[in-house]
């Protein structure tokens, strides 16, 4: 009896015409690009002197107290004032020994180019794995470029740079169908901020339809974290901030019954959500469920009544982005086996274009202007007069010199220092003579002498004597 022996088949991959497997790299080179981009338009504004809020500030003073081991404090909010009783984010006590080795803000800059940047490691390596190399590549640089991230870096810094890869993480391994991996890189969400708790419910929700569609026995695991999700919010929210501060303010922001909340402001809260889904996917995502992970964010920002929330600016549309992405690629793998792929299989150079025309009127556009990499006049009189306080200092300031001094001395915000009279007053007023400035100062604190200890471009430096 012969025995015949059979070579073994040649693996797909391996065969001579078959189309080569996409490289491993290029999601990891896009999002170390992206994080050197979103570095230089925050760290430059830095440079600038040019910080938009107080936001810097405050993240500079609780991550510095964490750096300490100490409780988590912003003076900025108020003399002593325990941040945790305002946005609970323990997660930034992560970059406190980063912040001990680099005690600047610039520490906290970066590391928040480096968070948002590996988010695109994600959301172009799903892109990739279910449409192909070229298209894959294409929404990577789109969602890198997207308009919500570059506002988001723009804005100093924020907490929800963590939640942004935490989000494209879970929902890369969603479409994957890694049902325990999307899971666990859910649930760290509920240390960013407190809302974000809804948002591990969401994906979680997202989870137990997909798991039981595909039979799998996850679905037991999913409802367990979206009812850990739920109950971390609450419990947050009605729990542990009340007993950190008394209270949460931005109850007051809501709006109010008989969805008049909602009604209020609707035609920028309807462009805001054109602004989310129409250059980022070109309104496809609306077909896919993924989408409902934007839906806590959206919610609470459109019931809002204060109309900060109800725009484009700042960084409220970050964690949008990843979902949104990710909700394109889903609609698009689904659509490969359909006579509407003809047409589709254009849509990842579309959003491409989109992001790469708004980014000329978007933060990425600076960085082509020689201005923005070399400090003018007023940054350097800026850093001149800060320099004439001495480190350990008591300052009350505004905006703009607050994130330079916070890494180094106890910054309260001006004529909001109950209880403590700081040695220093920081100010800039390019428009005020001296005799001003020491009558706003002795308005402030009545019954004390002040000097000039710097002035140059508008920065004042006064001395209490």
């Amino acid at each position: 009896m012969t025995v015949e022996h059979h070579p073994p088949p040649v693996p797909a991959a391996d065969r001579p015409d078959a189309a080569p497997a996409p490289r491993a790299w290029p999601p990891y080179a896009l999002a170390l690009g992206f994080a050197v981009l979103y570095g230089a338009v925050s760290v430059t504004r830095y440079l600038r002197y040019a910080s938009m809020s107080w936001d810097l500030g405050i993240f500079t003073e609780v991550v510095r107290s964490y750096a300490r081991f100490q409780v988590p404090v912003a003076d900025l909010k108020g003399p002593g004032f325990r941040i945790l009783g305002d946005h609970f984010s323990p997660v930034l006590a992560l970059l406190g020994p980063v912040f001990r080795v680099f005690p600047s803000a610039v520490t906290l800059l970066v590391a928040q180019a480096l968070l948002v940047g590996v988010s695109a490691v994600p959301v172009t390596r799903a892109a990739r794995r279910l449409l192909g190399a070229r298209p894959g590549l294409a929404i990577g640089l789109a969602y890198g470029a997207s308009w919500g991230l570059q506002k988001a870096v723009d804005f100093d810094f924020h907490e929800i740079c963590f939640a942004v890869p935490l989000i494209a993480f879970a929902l890369e391994a969603v479409l994957a169908e890694r049902w325990i991996p999307a899971l666990l890189w859910a649930a760290p969400l509920v240390t960013v901020k407190e809302d974000l708790g809804v948002t591990v419910a969401a994906i979680a929700l997202v989870v137990a339809v997909r798991a039981r569609r595909a039979g799998t026995p996850t679905v037991a695991a999913a409802v367990g974290v979206g009812l850990f999700g739920a109950a971390a919010s609450a419990l947050t929210l009605l729990v542990l901030i009340p007993a950190v501060s008394g209270g949460y303010d931005y109850w007051s922001k809501m709006g109010g019954g008989g969805g008049a909340g909602l009604l209020d402001g609707w035609s920028q809260k309807v462009r805001t959500v054109l602004w989310v889904l129409l250059p980022t996917s070109g309104m496809l995502a609306l077909g896919s469920p993924l989408l409902l992970v934007a839906l806590p964010t959206l919610g609470w920002r459109l019931l809002s009544s204060d109309p900060n929330y109800w725009g484009t600016d700042w960084h409220y549309s970050a964690v949008l982005m990843p979902v949104v992405a990710l909700a394109l690629v889903d609609v698009l793998a689904r659509a490969r086996s359909t006579r509407l792929w003809e047409v589709l299989q254009h849509m990842p150079a579309a959003v491409l274009a989109a992001s790469v025309a708004l980014s000329t009127t978007l933060p990425f556009g600076t960085l082509t202007r020689a201005g923005t990499w070399i400090p003018d006049a007023e940054a350097r009189a800026a850093a001149r007069a800060l320099a004439t306080i001495p480190d350990g200092a008591t300052v009350e300031s505004d905006v703009r010199p607050a994130a330079h001094l916070a890494q180094r001395c106890t910054v309260y915000w001006i004529g909001d220092t109950p209880g403590v009279l700081p040695r220093y007053l920081v100010y800039f007023g390019p428009d005020l003579p001296g005799s001003a400035m020491l009558d706003y100062a002795t308005r402030l604190h009545p019954g004390e002498r002040y000097a000039v200890q710097a002035e140059e471009e508008g920065f004042w430096v006064l001395r209490r004597l």
